[in-house]
């Protein structure tokens, strides 16, 4: 339903020093501080809007807009103000501000907000996430991810070798996670790739040498071509899809949404995890989270955000409060009190600048814009997940991402090919993973 913008608030500001914080829909959506005179990043294409920023809202030009949150430093020396959502996991308004005169600030939202002031915007955002409520997140692991160097292609020697390099380097790794390319589809999370040959003697071997196994699933989406979708389209959101993945570093096709709440759905979905965990699984990644949070015609009665918690929530019983959980490509707000930790940018990748500039696309430069912006989140509403360290020497200006991961003091995780490193990679990685630069 489409509720229309109503008048929040008039605010006098200084057109040269005032700034505003937009607060992206999720993890990979652009969320960061601007000059008035800025212009705020905005996705290049239709699909990417679906993908990585909020579907279906779009802010005009010359306009700032927040999903939730938006933050207003007058620039005056009078007290930075915060409009948050009254209820923000369960109705998520987008905020927006614009100025026709340069001399006043026009808020508006179409759905209910509060306010809150604060000395600047990383405190007042930081008091407000404290007021919550939400108690402290669990230490995190450290982690070693197979994505960064080997994508969909990650074989189960691949595994093995790393994990051999773990103790021939002296990594301080806790989890070995094996990222997307295990699994035969999305959705046909139970049956092996050619790949790999056994799911469960695979975590064996990372336990029995004293790490704990971590593995990887998307699981509100669904590929067309996958055994789960040809027999059971009725378990699939209707009259929605799940944006286009662009082949190379994922699926290259359409992709649909499965319904969690249909009944044998959700026993479906339970029964995946039930089996992971099973197998020696006790560490979960999920992503392209933003799937379960899309409109469409569902089985049940049920809002997009209610269905999305709904889902977590199954995934959470499933695996015990014991394992950890983290999200990514996660709608920021509606997951608050049910992940471990979040990744809270855009992905990174062996060079700077993202495709067509978009700021929700892969590249060091937006997720260092996004993660230092979404700082404040960190111990407050969960463990901040800057993405993973990159330090083989073939990675663009590796000591400055180095740098940045380092700085946010979050979850920590490496992502080469361990025997790719030269001396500074093998340095850097133990001395991050060791939590020595805390």
């Amino acid at each position: 339903m489409v509720h229309p913008f109503t008048p929040v608030a008039s605010v006098p500001v200084n057109p040269r020093r005032a700034r505003v914080h937009e607060e992206g829909w999720q993890s990979w959506s652009p969320s960061g501080a601007y000059a008035l005179d800025a212009a705020p990043h905005r996705p290049a294409n239709a699909n990417w809007a679906t993908v990585c920023y909020r579907p279906g809202v779009t802010a005009p030009a010359g306009t700032f807009q927040g999903e939730g949150l938006l933050a207003l430093d007058p620039g005056d020396g009078s007290p930075v103000r915060l409009w948050a959502a009254a209820e923000p996991t369960r109705e998520v308004p987008s905020i927006r501000l614009a100025t026709e005169d340069g001399q006043a600030a026009e808020i508006s939202a179409d759905g209910p907000v509060k306010e809150w002031t604060g000395p600047d915007i990383p405190s007042v955002l930081g008091d407000w996430a404290a007021g919550l409520g939400l108690a402290a997140p669990r230490p995190e692991p450290t982690v070693w991810c197979s994505w960064y160097e080997y994508f969909t292609a990650v074989t189960e020697d691949d595994i093995h070798e790393n994990l051999r390099a773990m103790d021939t380097l002296d990594l301080p790794v806790d989890v070995v996670q094996i990222d997307d390319g295990y699994q035969q589809a999305l959705g046909d999370w139970l049956t092996l790739s050619g790949r790999f040959r056994s799911r469960a003697g695979i975590a064996e071997k990372i336990r029995s040498r004293g790490r704990r196994a971590g593995i990887w699933t998307a699981p509100f989406l669904v590929d067309p071509a996958s055994e789960l979708a040809a027999a059971h389209p009725d378990w699939l959101v209707r009259d929605t899809t799940g944006g286009f993945a662009h082949a190379g570093r994922n699926w290259g096709h359409d992709l649909r949404v499965l319904d969690t709440t249909h009944p044998d759905a959700a026993a479906y979905l339970t029964e995946v995890f039930t089996t992971l965990r099973a197998e020696g699984y006790d560490y979960f990644k999920t992503d392209f989270l933003y799937a379960g949070a899309l409109d469409g015609v569902r089985h049940a009665d049920a809002d997009a955000l209610t269905a999305y918690r709904a889902g977590i929530a199954l995934i959470r019983e499933a695996i015990g409060e014991d394992a950890y959980l983290l999200g990514c490509g996660a709608p920021v707000l509606p997951s608050i009190g049910l992940f471990d930790a979040m990744r809270v940018s855009p992905d990174t990748a062996p060079h700077r600048r993202p495709e067509a500039d978009d700021y929700s696309q892969p590249g060091q430069d937006p997720a260092e814009f996004t993660g230092v912006a979404r700082q404040w989140q960190h111990h407050r509403l969960w463990i901040n997940d800057p993405d993973c360290l990159m330090a083989r020497p073939a990675v663009e200006t590796r000591e400055r991402w180095a740098a940045h991961v380092e700085s946010t003091g979050g979850l920590m995780a490496s992502s080469d090919r361990l025997l790719s490193l030269d001396r500074w990679g093998v340095e850097t990685t133990r001395r991050l993973l060791s939590g020595t630069h805390r």
